[in-house]
């Protein structure tokens, strides 16, 4: 006799193993972006190391460097999306977070200028440059590898975790910092305090290899099949057949990613630089701030697959054009702990309505033999012209005393996203992942055996 009590199990088997390969690449996530965000943490201490204490412009010079690396993010992206459409995004991911440790590694040995001369800030690019390279892979290969495990009613929860580990990247950064000022002195962090944070990059990627080893291969089984076995990865077909999707990709990561940096990255300098005289006043201002953003992000996912996840791209968008200005012009000035803690919570949560939700939006774009690369590649192009130059920008404009003008920059940005938020995108409309989902499900059903 035939039986399907078996059946409701189903589900519970597939939400478990999404949570268990969610934790597993979202763990090799934050890794990779520690070893990102260490770099811009730890930058005031190291930058007279590689350019000498004489230097007036090491600030605008380590920044710069910052940015120089995400011209290879789109590099990075069509390779390691190609990789992951062809061949699985699991040994994509492992690939990825290898490059990374490495870099971070030689960084952390790499003598200073006094040593080696300018040798030393040649060798700190180029391992910049392959981190770029590794992170572009990194940002397109996640974001699909957790929409496509993701559960259908939850994707938007689950996908959230990708910026949980990219902000607690940044968060376990701050971390890292706060501790070596309690037990260094200032002039102990500035000789050998930063190296100690960037081998801890290295050495955590370790614990990672062995996790990402573990995954399931998320590459839904209809892409493996057929016609679409043959061009998964092709950068000539995602230019020629799916130009729209990729467009759509660049705009709406071009606002959502300059104020990414410009409130993350940008706002926490500007504390920092308001508690210059109290360094780990400033750090536990940031550090609070940005636990906040992290925990925000599973809320703004589940909200996304409630409602959908056009209304907190309009809220995002909104939001960043009206405050964008106040922020940038006024941190920097505030010397209230309260004051400033406010400013960030407030940026965080208007950032919030990007952050959580984009990796599922832009993986719904794409159908399964492209989704990697065309995520990557969308995400790398916005993100290097417009995210990665935001703290160089910055930075320049503070010179030069044209910080209002930066803001403007970055309100104009955030519009043109907007228009795209709320005249382009369709809310809660049938995807390319749900009918990967469905095709799979058949395909399974057809291959199961009936009793």
């Amino acid at each position: 006799m035939t039986t399907h009590q078996s059946s409701p199990a189903v589900p519970m088997l597939s939400t478990r193993r999404a949570v268990l390969n969610t934790l597993r690449g979202s763990l090799g996530n934050l890794v990779e972006w520690y070893d990102v965000y260490v770099y811009t943490v730890f930058a005031s201490y190291f930058e007279d190391r590689f350019f000498g204490g004489d230097e007036p412009n090491a600030g605008i010079y380590t920044m710069a460097i910052f940015a120089v690396t995400f011209v290879m993010r789109p590099v990075g992206s069509w390779f390691f999306g190609r990789y992951a459409d062809r061949h699985g995004r699991r040994p994509a991911l492992v690939f990825s977070v290898s490059l990374m440790a490495l870099a971070s590694l030689v960084i952390a040995v790499t003598p200073g200028r006094s040593t080696i001369g300018a040798a030393s800030v040649v060798i700190l690019v180029l391992c910049r440059l392959l981190q770029g390279f590794a992170t572009g892979g990194e940002y397109g290969t996640s974001a699909t590898y957790m929409s496509e495990a993701a559960t259908p009613t939850r994707r938007g929860f689950f996908s959230s975790f990708q910026y949980v580990t990219l902000v607690g990247g940044q968060v376990l950064a701050q971390l890292v910092l706060l501790v070596l000022q309690s037990v260094l002195t200032d002039d102990q962090l500035e000789s050998y305090g930063w190296r100690i944070a960037f081998g801890i990059g290295a050495l955590a990627a370790v614990v990672v290899l062995w996790l990402r080893r573990s995954m399931d291969e998320s590459l839904p089984e209809s892409a493996t099949e057929g016609e679409a076995a043959t061009r998964r990865g092709s950068l000539r077909e995602l230019l020629v057949t799916y130009p729209k999707p990729l467009l759509i990709c660049f705009l709406i990561t071009m606002g959502g990613t300059i104020a990414f940096y410009t409130y993350s990255v940008n706002g926490p300098s500007a504390v920092k630089a308001s508690f210059a005289e109290d360094g780990r006043t400033g750090t536990w201002i940031n550090l609070i701030a940005l636990i906040v953003l992290m925990l925000l992000q599973p809320l703004g996912g589940l909200i996304s697959d409630h409602v959908g996840r056009k209304p907190l791209l309009v809220f995002f968008g909104i939001g960043g054009v009206l405050w964008t200005y106040y922020l940038v012009t006024h941190l920097a000035s505030v010397h209230s702990i309260p004051g400033a803690f406010a400013i960030l919570i407030v940026s965080y949560v208007i950032l919030t309505g990007y952050t959580s939700i984009n990796a599922v939006v832009k993986a719904e774009l794409f159908p399964a033999h492209i989704r990697a690369l065309g995520v990557g590649v969308g995400y790398a192009l916005g993100n290097s012209v417009f995210g990665g130059t935001a703290p160089v920008i910055y930075e320049a404009a503070k010179k030069a005393g044209h910080v209002p003008e930066f803001a403007w920059y970055v309100v104009g940005c955030i519009a043109v996203s907007l228009v795209v938020y709320a005249f382009v995108l369709r809310n809660r409309a049938e995807t390319h992942l749900d009918r990967d989902a469905h095709r799979t499900q058949l395909t399974r059903a057809a291959a199961t055996p009936r009793q």
